[in-house]
């Protein structure tokens, strides 16, 4: 199975509610979807996010890196060379990962058709169903109350509550989920780096000293502060987890070796795809650190991806924050991987398993080669 083509198309779903973070708000789920053509006349599906605050790619520099710098050098190549494959998008242009991470998808898509086998069972195997958290959204006390509880109502269990916009009212938003959820649900916080070394210490024992029992905290400091994370994991009992300070393996063993958190955040956004998040599960089960595998606010084409990863390597992913198509309107994508509230379901078709895709918008000028 031979490539022979790549084009591009942009998918558009509203949110139910907008999400709101430390770092930005956003009221769709935007993709820039790849569809990567073979001479056998099957497609390979990817999706990458617009992510300009946290990985630093929009649609527009993913569009031009793939059809200047990558694309080029796939045309011709066979899937059944994965491995050589993934080897050239990752040497062709330093950074851009979502860029890299869309065509991965679309490559390993292809290659469970190849071989006629759902992506998680070539990938070792694993459970058929997985189960995520849901995003909370920071707002004001009384909406992170009220988005709680519609939350608990359609099933959901795990809350991953946003904050990091004003440290005194974080406690108070925090102290208050938890007192009418803390029951009934687990309660993840995600800080989006809006606190420092000390603000976060301080915090965290002042809800520890309330009895507030949190999961987890995802990346409570910049990118960068990996000695202000290792500060923090020494001075509280609630797990820490770095997210933005994790996008490469290397970082990876960094964070490790100096025991500066306690979890790893996998997204294929941030990896640059599949290949090199394989790498980063197979590292964290090396130093026995827990990962989850979460998402950026993608749609369900690369959240695909992520489940079948999650379920082939369920023994080093024990967290899943796969929520992007459950915050959406409707999904557009028929077959693949289906999310129904909490519940993921994966397909047993093929690759990522995907049949069709409605209200794509072709990008006319997207195909290479020209």
């Amino acid at each position: 199975m031979k490539i022979t083509a790549i084009r591009f198309a942009k998918l558009k779903v509203p949110l139910v509610t907008p999400f709101k973070t430390a770092l930005r708000e956003v009221s769709y789920i935007e993709d820039l979807v790849v569809l990567i053509e073979t001479d056998k006349g099957e497609i390979g599906y990817g999706a990458a996010a617009s992510t300009p605050v946290i990985t630093g790619d929009t649609h527009q520099s993913i569009l031009s890196v793939i059809k200047q710098f990558i694309a080029p050098k796939l045309i011709g190549m066979e899937i059944e060379n994965l491995n050589q494959i993934c080897q050239v998008i990752q040497s062709s242009v330093v950074a851009n990962y979502s860029a890299k991470a869309a065509l991965e998808l679309a490559v390993y898509d292809l290659w469970g058709k190849l071989y006629q086998a759902p992506l998680y069972k070539l990938l070792g195997g694993g459970s058929q169903t997985l189960r995520t958290d849901i995003t909370i959204s920071v707002d004001n006390i009384d909406k992170m109350l009220s988005d709680c509880a519609v939350a608990v109502v359609q099933g959901f269990d795990i809350l991953k509550v946003k904050i990091g916009n004003d440290l005194q009212q974080d406690i108070e938003r925090v102290k208050a989920i938890y007192q009418g959820f803390g029951q009934q649900t687990q309660i993840r916080l995600d800080v989006n780096q809006g606190w420092n070394a000390k603000q976060t210490v301080f915090a965290l024992q002042q809800l520890e000293s309330h009895n507030v029992e949190l999961e987890l905290v995802e990346q409570p400091v910049k990118s960068d502060d990996f000695k202000g994370l290792k500060y923090i994991t020494e001075r509280v009992n609630t797990p820490i987890m770095a997210d933005e300070s994790a996008f490469s393996p290397k970082q990876v063993i960094q964070l490790l070796e100096q025991n500066a958190v306690d979890i790893i955040n996998i997204k294929v956004m941030k990896t640059g795809g599949l290949s090199r998040a394989i790498e980063i599960a197979n590292i964290t089960a090396q130093y026995q650190a827990d990962c989850m595998i979460g998402c950026m606010l993608e749609g369900s084409i690369a959240v695909a991806g992520a489940a079948h990863l999650a379920s082939a390597k369920a023994q080093q992913i024990s967290k899943i924050d796969l929520d992007g198509p459950a915050l959406g309107q409707y999904d557009p994508v028929q077959g693949g991987v289906e999310f129904n509230g909490p519940a993921i379901t994966l397909s047993d078709g093929p690759g990522l398993g995907i049949k069709s895709i409605d209200t794509l918008q072709p990008i006319n000028d997207g195909i290479w080669p020209l």
